[in-house]
């Protein structure tokens, strides 16, 4: 595939509000001599004629099955909901393409775990879309902390605020949001913006080999604003995990529902033998949101700003969502047309699932769990 341009099909865009639409099809667009958009699918054809017009988009597959299978699409791009990841992911891989899946990669660790063995089987890439590693803070965040900023790390805190849609008391609209109120669906502040922050977090500090941890519903119920119902909940509206990095480091976690007051929604503290670096952001989405940084080492009293070098932002798009899909997109054509392993793997997306499991099977039983 050296030099080739690779034709991607995207499962799921709805234009203006989808994932796909704001940040896949401008990342895709901004690296135009390397991938080329051939077409798209949706649950209904008419559907996809509408949102491939709307996106100037020239071609509409009939669904799902007719862009899998479809010898235009190399890659396969799927951006809908968690629950047919599943389905849609193995189809594809059976049909021998690519695959770009949206995170969280399956519904629980056992389907995550079934699709990662596939592609490795058949020898296809799959990645998934734990882009706030792109993240041009993240990567500038690693290397200070490789390169020794701080010092050895002693421990690290993080809390957060999930969204407003992800454990708050409203939801914009049910039809949209609704689904995540269900914690069967496997898309919950948990999964989501927790899931996202724990690949991030691996990435700068490696990985975690115990957790404890509480995972609770305390709004059993909450309100859609645009049609004024009252839905149920059992998706986690608050996550409390605390553990150890396999340097030693301990590591805590506080993730809670709802947007925070004044917009300030992150904060992420690293705490080393040399110095400190903080990492805030507007909510816990870290992959979806401009990140800054601050520390303090030496003799230093007060923490200074740590301005990101132009290096790491230069030729992406600016905003945030499509300038980190396309890191990753780029990192995915280096793998397919090198053989290296820089952009996040479905093996990779295990790893994360895992973690994921051990604190649901933590909070479950009220005891620690040392991950193998």
């Amino acid at each position: 595939m050296t030099g080739q341009r690779f034709k991607i099909g995207i499962v799921g865009v709805q234009p203006g509000r989808s994932w796909a639409a704001r940040a896949h099809i401008p990342a895709l667009r901004s690296l135009s001599g390397t991938f080329e958009i051939v077409g798209i699918a949706n649950t209904t054809q008419v559907s996809a004629q509408a949102a491939a017009a709307e996106t100037g988009i020239s071609k509409a597959f009939a669904g799902v099955a007719e862009l899998i299978t479809s010898p235009e699409v190399d890659i396969v791009t799927v951006a809908v909901k968690v629950p047919p990841h599943f389905e849609i992911v193995k189809a594809a891989i059976e049909a021998g393409k690519h695959v770009y899946c949206e995170w969280p990669l399956g519904n629980g660790l056992a389907e995550a775990s079934e699709m990662a063995a596939l592609a490795k089987a058949r020898g296809v890439l799959g990645v998934v879309g734990t882009q706030a590693r792109f993240a041009p803070e993240i990567e500038y965040l690693r290397n200070l902390i490789l390169d020794g900023f701080i010092g050895e790390v002693l421990s690290t805190t993080l809390v957060a605020r999930g969204g407003t849609a992800l454990g708050g008391g409203t939801i914009p609209d049910a039809k949209t949001y609704g689904y995540l109120l269900d914690r069967a669906n496997g898309a919950n502040m948990l999964t989501i913006p927790v899931g996202h922050t724990l690949a991030a977090l691996r990435h700068v500090l490696g990985d975690i080999v115990e957790v404890s941890a509480v995972v609770t519903t305390r709004r059993p119920m909450v309100t859609a604003i645009d049609t004024g119902e009252t839905l149920p909940v059992s998706a986690p509206d608050q996550v409390l995990v605390s553990g150890v990095l396999t340097s030693g480091a301990p590591i805590s976690i506080h993730y809670r529902g709802g947007a925070p007051r004044d917009g300030d929604g992150l904060f992420w503290e690293i705490h080393g033998s040399e110095g400190d670096i903080r990492v805030s952001g507007l909510s816990g989405h870290v992959q979806m949101v401009p990140l800054s940084l601050t520390g303090a080492r030496g003799r230093e009293t007060a923490f200074r700003a740590l301005e990101i070098p132009a290096t790491y932002r230069a030729g992406w798009p600016e905003d945030v969502e499509p300038g980190n899909v396309a890191r990753l997109y780029a990192n995915m054509a280096q793998d397919l047309r090198e053989g290296t392993h820089t952009a996040p793997s479905f093996e990779d997306a295990v790893a994360v699932h895992r973690v994921i499991d051990a604190i649901e099977r933590a909070a479950e039983s009220g005891h620690r769990v040392v991950l193998s």
